[in-house]
């Protein structure tokens, strides 16, 4: 096996016991961004001369760090210091980071080697990755799909091989949608808790309490060893919180509630087979219990996520491309467009929105106190052929909005969600606020079942 397709655990088990170095595990990499990048197109930014430096060094001093020799890579939001963090966008053209953000400052000081940031849709604005930098991101599990957006570059990446994992972020199932097309694992944290400060845009108030900064990797044990690396309270980010995780509380009795769809918006059939058979699975092991569950008082979710994210922020991205629009991407105006008529928020709106969320984060949180892990679709499609708008279920087509309602309720109410691959489609493990340990490790027993 080439050494960039074992797992980021035992890549980091080969590092430590020295049978290969950080030289090796970053040419075998470089060797397969060669062979697989041209069609695939996951990369901005390739750093290969000053990663094999780094690598060189680190090969020479036996630096180590828990990361120390991994080579990894980052979607193109987060600030690398010198270096543009173009969001997807040619307006973005001349930018240049003064600092380091602070996913990259943890990765780095783990002994991690950055090879390159990987492509986004233009402002992060779409769940495909297209852009005017470098054209389409394509998916290598099939060029035909989408990898997924806006960490698309970073999942099709990883997916091929060409990184053992790295960093996303997801204000709308940006991490989770596309680990789900394209076979990978995928966390949202709580916000707060991997600091999100370099982000671009600034994740911070009133939607940033929806986006967060989380990894990627081919299996939940790596994405588990890259979370334990990022997590941590930082001052700058105004969601962190000193929060130290207690004992990991026995699986033995675990209630597990398994919501099929979200309300009557049908899914396609991959997609409802893989939670029937990860409820199977979950079913008995290590005594956790299984059981059905229909939370109350969710069915406004979505659009109330869509208010905070596409329509309260509408006027300042009007007002950033005002003069440019011929320079924008349809990947990052799409979603623009279809609001245009409507008139801008209004602070009356932007504080009934908030406290219609609150109160449904408090009735879910009150129902998941004997239920503290959720069993959803990770979507209500598979990927799907780039820019097609429309998909098919057993029952009706569903649009892009309805595909995305099991996604985005967890960005709403600032709830943890893992994806977790299962063959043909991914499914979501979904936990109360700073319960990612929880979800981690019941994500790597349904890995270990599969």
């Amino acid at each position: 096996m080439k050494l960039n397709h074992y797992t980021l655990g035992a890549q980091l088990d080969l590092l430590r016991s020295r049978e290969i170095s950080p030289l090796d595990l970053l040419d075998a990499h470089l060797g397969e961004i060669r062979a697989r990048n041209p069609e695939v197109n996951a990369f901005t930014q390739l750093y290969a001369d000053e990663a094999r430096e780094t690598a060189r060094q680190q090969t020479e001093a036996g630096v180590t760090g828990a990361l120390a020799g991994l080579t990894v890579t980052i979607k193109d939001c987060f600030d690398i210091a010198g270096k543009p963090t173009f969001c997807g966008s040619k307006l973005r053209a001349d930018h240049r980071a003064s600092r380091d953000s602070a996913a990259v400052q943890r990765l780095k000081a783990a002994g991690a080697i950055i090879v390159g940031k990987t492509s986004t849709p233009e402002f992060l604005a779409n769940y495909e990755s297209d852009n005017h930098l470098i054209g389409r991101t394509n998916n290598p599990l099939d060029l035909s799909l989408t990898p997924g957006g806006s960490s698309g570059g970073e999942a099709a990446a990883i997916a091929a091989f060409m990184s053992a994992g790295g960093v996303g972020s997801d204000g709308g199932g940006s991490v989770r949608w596309p680990a789900h097309c394209c076979g990978l694992a995928g966390l949202k944290p709580t916000p707060g808790r991997v600091s999100a400060a370099g982000h671009y845009p600034a994740i911070a108030n009133p939607g940033g309490m929806m986006g967060v900064a989380g990894p990627m990797a081919r299996t939940v044990a790596d994405v588990r060893i890259l979370f334990e690396t990022l997590a941590g309270y930082d001052s700058d980010d105004p969601y962190s919180v000193p929060f130290v995780p207690g004992p990991l509380p026995s699986l033995t009795g675990l209630r597990i509630g398994v919501w099929h769809q979200f309300y009557q918006t049908p899914i396609q059939v991959a997609c409802a087979e893989s939670v029937t058979r990860a409820a199977q699975l979950l079913a008995g092991l290590d005594g956790m219990m299984v059981d059905e569950f229909a939370p109350r008082g969710l069915e406004r979710a979505p659009n109330l996520w869509s208010f905070l994210f596409t329509e309260l922020p509408a006027p300042f991205t009007r007002d950033y491309i005002e003069g440019r629009r011929d320079q924008t991407h349809w990947t990052g105006t799409e979603f623009l467009d279809q609001i245009a008529s409507r008139p801008a928020p209004t602070g009356r709106q932007v504080v009934e929105v908030l406290a219609a969320r609150d109160s449904m984060r408090a009735s879910l949180l009150r129902q998941m106190q004997e239920t503290p892990v959720i069993l959803h679709p990770a979507a209500g499609m598979t990927a799907f052929p780039h820019r097609a708008r429309r998909y098919e279920t057993p029952t009706k087509q569903i649009g892009l909005f309805e595909g995305t309602f099991p996604l985005v309720w967890a960005n709403l109410l600032g709830l943890p969600s893992l994806v977790v691959p299962m063959g043909g489609a991914g499914v979501q493990l979904i936990g109360r606020p700073y319960s990612e340990e929880l979800l981690l490790a019941v994500g790597e027993r349904l890995e270990a079942a599969r």
